[in-house]
């Protein structure tokens, strides 16, 4: 991807986290990315597009910072791992508190905007398929729909959470212990 493009994606998803998806204006996401309104356009054509290739960037962003540990690192469990990729999504930097305020909003705006929905779904979809792969490696004995069902609730609260913590709602050391919890409660469920 271009550093212009990307620039455009970094700052959109900084003017969504601030403004909200019907607070993003083609003017001030250019002045926000220094770049002209008609180079957004040449990369993007619509706003519509500019939101979808923003909600992709957020995901792949999140899976950088969520990264899986290396196998080989001393102590890594599968459980010890599938623990450290979901507290990952609740950590107190400013690139994670931009990420998930901007994916909250554009969840919220698919309520109303259609056109986003598919890509949510295909998104939302492979996180859960991510974490139900790391859940079946921490619980081998559990079951694929077990699995799945596991990490659709696990992602759907660790979304909750970060909505409760990021509004203040919830300190975030309670976030993760929260967090951690569901974590033991799953495993032993599937």
């Amino acid at each position: 991807m271009s550093d212009r493009r990307t620039g455009i994606l970094k700052a959109a998803t900084r003017v969504i986290a601030r403004r909200g998806v019907r607070g993003l204006r083609m003017g001030e996401l250019a002045t926000e990315a220094g770049v002209s309104t008609s180079l957004i356009y040449y990369h993007f054509t619509d706003r519509a597009g500019i939101l979808r290739e923003t909600l992709e960037f957020i995901s792949d962003r999140a899976d950088h910072y969520t990264a899986e540990p290396d196998p080989s690192e001393q102590g890594s469990t599968p459980r010890a791992g599938l623990e450290r990729v979901l507290l990952l999504e609740l950590q107190d930097t400013a690139e994670v508190r931009e990420n998930s305020t901007a994916w909250g909003e554009l969840r919220a705006t698919a309520v109303f905007e259609t056109e986003l929905r598919d890509d949510l779904a295909r998104t939302t979809h492979t996180w859960v398929h991510d974490i139900a792969e790391l859940l079946a490696r921490a619980n081998p004995t559990g079951t694929a729909p077990a699995h799945a069902a596991a990490a659709e609730r696990l992602t759907a609260l660790i979304e909750g959470l970060s909505v409760r913590w990021l509004s203040g709602s919830l300190p975030l050391d309670h976030a993760r212990l929260l967090l951690r919890d569901a974590i033991d409660a799953e495993l032993a469920r599937c």
